[in-house]
């Protein structure tokens, strides 16, 4: 009988170094199982436009992957999951959630200034409306001001003068090297990360099983799994894009029962952005396995304290 060839994995990932980047994680990972991988560069019209994000439409950044997904240039995409439409895409199946990276957000500044030493008026960068949202609500004088661009771009406008600082993933620096460039790692407590942030999308044909199989075995992990979800469930029950001023982050702790037994719960907490400038903060806990009936109730809080003042542009 005839050895089988052993398959090659096409991984499709956007042309970006931090893409890359992200995409060559997964095919690491993959290679240490055993799987020979390569990777395919897909753009997207995201990658080739200046617009601003919110410019673009929602699933501008997914949305050249999944297309070559379904039509077989590549048998696998990576994504940043905070970059994904809520609405699933029924010819595709979420096989992984790798281990998430550092959620939260960090600031490059000008002499390695922290965001309490930023004098008024200091210009900070973001292409993030809740991160614009978040910085204007801590009441410091800043002038925000939106940016796009690649980690190299947004970081240069800092090194050239020309801003005081910017705000960026610190799950991008980690993933690019460049983690000790952040002059902060700001607390959650103060700048809640946008639903997803630091976690990967391992996506797939639907039809594939056998591949979304070898997907799951490898690479996913169910507590960022789970987290994501609660988080992701928020903006989908407010019918909010991923560029509303929208922020979310879930931990998974452990804790114990009456009769000793470890269970597995999820701490959620949220913010949105008002359309006068204020921010309606909530919180929830609940158990692991209805990750997303708590983000839609913590949603549901949410719309009843800020009703029609919540500002989600793309709802």
């Amino acid at each position: 009988m005839t050895e089988q060839t052993p398959r090659t994995i096409r991984i499709g990932t956007r042309p970006s170094a931090l893409a890359v980047a992200q995409s060559g994680h997964v095919a690491d990972r993959l290679r240490a199982k055993g799987h020979t991988c390569e990777l395919v560069e897909i753009s997207s019209p995201g990658d080739r436009s200046s617009a601003p994000v919110a410019e673009l439409g929602v699933g501008v950044f997914v949305s050249s992957l999944r297309e070559a997904l379904v039509d077989g240039r590549v048998d696998v995409a990576v994504h940043s999951y905070k970059d994904l439409p809520t609405a699933p895409d029924r010819r595709l199946v979420l096989a992984a959630v790798p281990p998430r990276e550092d959620p939260r957000d960090a600031l490059v500044a000008r002499d390695g200034l922290v965001l309490g030493e930023l004098p008024p008026g200091s210009r900070v960068g973001t292409g993030s409306p809740r991160r614009a949202a978040q910085l204007v609500a801590l009441g410091l004088g800043l002038e925000v001001v939106p940016i796009r661009g690649n980690v190299d771009t947004r970081i240069g406008k800092v090194r050239s003068g020309e801003l005081d600082a910017v705000v960026v993933a610190a799950a991008g620096l980690r993933r690019l090297g460049r983690a000790d460039e952040a002059s902060e790692l700001l607390d959650p407590v103060q700048m809640v990360p946008a639903p997803a942030q630091g976690a990967l999308a391992v996506e797939c044909p639907a039809d594939d099983t056998a591949l979304s199989d070898t997907l799951a075995s490898a690479l996913d992990d169910p507590f960022t799994r789970a987290a994501v979800s609660a988080e992701r469930a928020v903006l989908a029950a407010l019918e909010a894009g991923c560029s509303a001023p929208v922020g979310a982050l879930a931990d998974v702790v452990s804790d114990l029962d009456d009769d000793g037994n470890v269970l597995d719960r999820i701490s959620l907490r949220a913010v949105v952005g008002t359309e006068d400038g204020a921010l309606i903060r909530a919180s929830i806990t609940g158990d692991m396995d209805v990750a997303e009936k708590l983000g839609a109730a913590l949603a549901a809080e949410l719309l009843d304290l800020g009703g029609s003042s919540l500002s989600l542009g793309n709802r």
